[in-house]
């Protein structure tokens, strides 16, 4: 090319949750039966969504002519005006409808979040990241994701110390990510652990972003707290969606709330700015708005949720249960959303250990890819070929310093879901032994 036409981080975007699938897809015509662990969609590993959620689509787009047609940019009002009662009735930082802006997925969100912040302005995120947020960090930048330290030896809380380190370290950071409930460790933040990284914030005159897309999937005896809760005259962004909740990924329907933008001008220039850019694309998809207050606001919808909880708590314990008595292994429970992180403890994983493949072919197709320096990469591609269980190394998949992997919560059948992780189990057994 005449010029160079490629983007200066081009390189960080790295999404390994999904590039494992083209492996699978691979192995899987070898003959070898996949077990999707790899990717957080409740739809594709069989969860049903409730036929009173479906009849309420369905009635939407039978009788209302104009879910076919545009939204405003910042959304339809009825659904910004239904968030904003329900945010306001929990308490803390208070909005109107005019502090909501809808996107085509939180996907759609997190990409422009970034990409209009200033190109000389970072975000330090969590380690384990979850790659979405990090690669679109790091593109933006141009240069690595900065990240703090989430500590596996005090259930996944972050490292309130190597934050500030980090923030004093790299004067360019001007707004710390959290993920509550956390993906890939199924954290949960406690109102006190939110409270520390506001007055961090506010210490050093940042702002906060809040992926909460999680936000009402919560069990095992906590407490889930909302940024707004705690945010004070700090301000921030918080991120919600419909995707895990209804659930409904393919719906592609997330949204932001602002907050606390009359409190500073920069910010408020910055919030503008994104909802500047969404109007470039004209609106959000329609549809999914038009029945969001239908569906949140019907009666049986928390209880359902409270179901669906129960079950991830099940399924959070009886993973603790096998994983925990794996020597070499450290995990801790999961609290929210629908994974748990496994690690790899110090000089577990060493060059030369392996599994047999379920077929040659299979163990032709991973060969190439086992010329990584990430052990924990090694272990996944190597599981995948003799079991077909495809799981996501915490390394790369997660921007991580860490060796482990995390796997999902979502197997509806109980005996089977079981049945998984007992083969994993056993595979990091034969693999660390060999």
């Amino acid at each position: 090319m005449r010029n160079n036409i490629i983007h200066p981080g081009a390189d960080e975007l790295v999404y390994e949750i999904r590039e494992i699938v083209n492996v699978g897809n691979r192995i899987e015509k070898t003959g070898i039966n996949i077990y999707w662990e790899n990717i957080g969609d409740p739809v594709a590993k069989g969860e049903l969504v409730p036929a009173w959620i479906r009849d309420i689509v369905a009635d939407t787009v039978k009788n209302d002519n104009s879910s076919f047609g545009y939204s405003p940019t910042k959304g339809l009002l009825s659904a910004r005006e239904y968030i904003a009662y329900e945010r306001n009735l929990e308490g803390g930082a208070q909005i109107t409808a005019e502090d909501i802006l809808f996107f085509n997925g939180l996907g759609d969100a997190i990409a422009t979040v970034y990409n209009y912040l200033n190109k000389n302005s970072r975000v330090i995120g969590p380690n384990p990241a979850y790659s979405t947020h990090s690669s679109a960090e790091a593109a933006h930048a141009g240069a690595s994701h900065i990240t703090y330290r989430l500590d596996p030896k005090n259930n996944w809380y972050p490292d309130l110390k190597d934050m500030r380190e980090k923030i004093i370290k790299y004067p360019e950071i001007s707004a710390i990510l959290i993920v509550n409930p956390d993906n890939p460790t199924g954290m949960v933040y406690s109102k006190d652990a939110i409270k520390q990284v506001v007055d961090l914030a506010k210490e050093f005159d940042l702002f906060i972003i809040s992926d909460e897309i999680y936000s009402n999937l919560f069990y095992g005896g906590v407490e889930h707290k909302k940024l707004a809760s705690v945010i004070g005259g700090v301000p921030g962004i918080a991120m919600r969606g419909i995707s895990k909740e209804f659930p409904w990924p393919g719906a592609r329907c997330g949204w932001v709330e602002f907050y606390n933008t009359s409190k500073d001008a920069k910010f408020a220039r910055y919030a503008k700015t994104i909802i500047d850019a969404k109007m470039l694309e004209v609106c959000a998809t329609t549809l999914p708005q038009k029945v969001l207050p239908k569906v949140m606001g019907d009666p049986r919808y928390y209880p359902y949720l409270a179901e669906r909880n129960a079950k991830y708590w099940q399924k959070s314990q009886m993973a603790y249960e096998i994983f925990s008595k794996i020597p070499g292994v450290s995990v801790n429970k999961t609290y929210g959303a629908f994974y748990m992180t496994v690690l790899f403890n110090d000089g577990v994983l060493k060059k030369g250990q392996s599994l047999k493949a379920a077929n040659r072919a299979a163990a032709d197709i991973i060969a190439p890819l086992l010329n990584t320096d990430k052990p924990d990469k090694q272990f996944v591609y190597h599981l995948l070929a003799s079991r077909g269980i495809c799981i996501v190394p915490l390394s790369s998949g997660f921007n991580s310093d860490l060796n482990g992997f995390r796997v999902t919560l979502l197997e509806p059948d109980i005996e089977k879901f079981k049945g998984i992780m007992n083969e994993i189990a056993g595979a990091i057994k034969e693999y660390t032994v060999s």
